[in-house]
């Protein structure tokens, strides 16, 4: 397999793109490489269920009507297929995830979603959506070009149209309440308190295993980079609608 080097990461890089094309191939990688890659899709895995239960134990329980927990219902639906689709690569490796499905959210040890047991109001149900789930999208776009094709192709086919619905639902909700300013108060209430939350998702900009992901091409581009683009193309939006977005560094858990 032919490496190659990118300045960016000033790393070399041993997977290209979909490089890894099936089971067969990915028993004959090295260890670390197998072992970095069924984490990432475990992870991947346990929070589409994660996602379903935000949904429906969460989001439904905020939701102003009837329509919106409709809408809850179906977006739960399509986070448990996405679900079976990585459920399905996994299994090709040997890897039973079945389990996930009894388990208790607090049971799950990859995917911890205090941030949105936490969400308030439906507002902030808005912004989760509009903002948290396209920080999850930068991630998926990610995967799209994961050297382990079989993973990869299941964002491609699927996972990623959802998710942009998703994100689309969030941005309809915000951009709605923008156009009375009680719901631009209660926007930037909500924008306000979840930023940092937010930004936190991307992960620590000095992760040593996101540096791995990068070697072995399951990822392109660190935590820091991801992050660092996804504010600068967001900022515009949210003050497009009449938004303040606060400092990007403060009240961080971790930067």
């Amino acid at each position: 397999m032919r490496a190659a080097t990118t300045a960016q990461h000033e790393m070399e890089i041993l997977a290209g793109p979909g490089s890894v094309r099936n089971a067969s191939d990915f028993r004959n990688m090295p260890s670390e490489y197998q072992e970095l890659a069924k984490r990432l899709m475990l992870v991947h895995t346990e929070g589409e269920l994660t996602g379903a239960d935000d949904y429906t134990q969460i989001f439904y329980n905020l939701a102003p009507d009837a329509f919106e927990k409709q809408v809850c219902c179906e977006r739960a639906s399509e986070e448990i297929q996405h679900y079976r689709l990585s459920a399905d690569v996994l299994a090709e490796l040997g890897v039973d995830t079945s389990y996930m499905l009894r388990q208790h959210f607090l049971e799950r040890p990859y995917y911890p979603n205090e941030l949105v047991r936490g969400v308030r109001n439906w507002m902030e149900r808005g912004i989760f959506s509009f903002i948290g789930e396209a920080v999850v999208l930068e991630h998926l776009l990610e995967f799209a070009d994961c050297s382990y094709k079989p993973f990869a192709d299941i964002f491609i086919k699927q996972i990623i149209s959802d998710e942009h619905t998703h994100v689309a639902h969030g941005y309809r909700i915000v951009k709605d309440a923008c156009m009375t300013d009680e719901g631009r108060i209660a926007a930037q209430q909500a924008l306000s308190r979840l930023w940092p939350h937010l930004l936190d998702l991307f992960g620590r900009s000095d992760s040593q295993r996101s540096r791995l992901y990068l070697k072995w091409g399951l990822r392109k581009t660190s935590n820091e980079a991801l992050r660092n683009q996804f504010i600068k193309k967001t900022v515009p939006r949210l003050a497009a609608m009449g938004l303040h977005v606060p400092d990007s560094m403060a009240n961080r858990a971790f930067v």
